[in-house]
């Protein structure tokens, strides 16, 4: 609990995992609503959302994570020289 409250344990990585999938749902379902809305366009739009929409945000919330992957490794590092 100390660490938490000296913002030594991040949850924002967590947070971005459930975000990740919470647009995944979106993405998914705008997909699908488009698709049977109908229109011209409507399939190739629905198809697009439902496979571009989960890629797009597993790029940005794995770009979001190795930010505090690398606050992470520089923490171990800082810890690591301090015993020298």
């Amino acid at each position: 609990m100390g660490d938490f409250l000296r913002f030594e344990t991040m949850i924002t990585p967590i947070l971005i995992q459930i975000i990740f999938w919470i647009a995944v749902i979106v993405s998914v379902i705008l997909g699908i609503l488009s698709i049977v809305n109908g229109g011209e366009n409507s399939v190739a739009i629905g198809l697009a959302f439902i496979i571009l929409g989960p890629i797009v945000a597993r790029i940005y919330a794995e770009i979001l994570i190795v930010i505090f992957r690398i606050n992470d490794h520089l923490r171990h590092i800082q810890h690591n020289t301090e015993r020298v």
